[in-house]
Order: structure tokens, then C-alpha cells, then sequence
């Protein structure tokens, strides 16, 4: 599963959470031992900026997500490490700045924004730009 594959799931699985009183949820089912691309899984017009809002709320905040990759990994429960970004990066086709810079984290999080649009989120300009 590609690193971008689970935001997409993180994402996914919040946005249908359950909604008739369900107090427990089902692990989601893993995907084919061959994970289909990205976009074989849209988000179907999931509100990315709604979803991050309210994920933001329950952790105290969610850090500075809307520019910092690490802050958004991080509220997400992935990996925010250098090697993961480093993988995402890769994976995104993000070559701005050295890894670890300033200059790639901005760059990075502008692509995961533009990402997830094109996956069918619904994501404001501001985030993508």
C-alpha cells in the first residue's frame, strides 16, 4: 500500500464513521495483496477541510495541519518521520528543497492537498495553493 493510499484511507474512514449509533467500528478490509493505485479509491466528494476540522477538534487542535506535513501525518496517526516523507515525497513526485526542509514540508502538504482533490475530495484552493 503506497503511503499516500493511507491518508486517503485515514481520511475515507473518518468521513463514514458511523452515524446510527453504532458505538463500535469494523476494521475496514484490507485491501487486494495488489493495492490498486490511489485513484482506484477516491474520496468521493468527501469535504477534506470539514474532515480535518472535526479530526482536528478531537486531538486538541491538530497542530499547525493545514501547512505542515508533519503536523497533518501526525493527525492523521501516520508516520511523519523523514524516511516516510522522504516516501512521499517520491511517490508524489515532490522534488522542492532538500528533504527535511522547510521548502519540501510546505511543498509536500500542497501536494497531498492537490492529491486528495483530484481523488475526489472536495478541498478549498487555500489548502492547494
Amino acid at each position: 500500500m503506497s503511503f499516500f493510499s493511507k491518508i486517503l484511507d485515514k481520511l475515507r474512514g473518518h468521513s463514514s464513521a458511523p452515524t446510527s449509533g453504532s458505538s463500535t467500528t469494523a476494521p475496514m478490509p484490507p485491501a487486494a495483496p495488489t493495492a490498486a493505485p490511489a485513484s482506484a479509491a477516491p474520496l468521493s466528494d468527501v469535504d477534506v477541510e470539514a474532515v480535518l476540522a472535526q479530526m482536528a477538534a478531537k486531538k486538541g487542535g491538530g497542530g499547525n495541519y493545514k501547512t505542515s506535513i508533519v503536523d497533518l501525518l501526525k493527525m492523521l496517526d501516520l508516520d511523519s518521520s523523514l524516511d516516510a516523507r522522504k516516501q512521499l515525497a517520491t511517490e508524489l513526485n515532490v522534488n522542492a528543497g532538500a528533504p527535511g526542509t522547510a521548502e519540501q514540508n510546505i511543498a509536500l502538504q500542497k501536494a497531498v492537498m492537490r492529491e486528495l482533490a483530484k481523488n475526489g475530495g472536495k478541498v478549498p484552493a487555500s489548502l492547494r495553493d
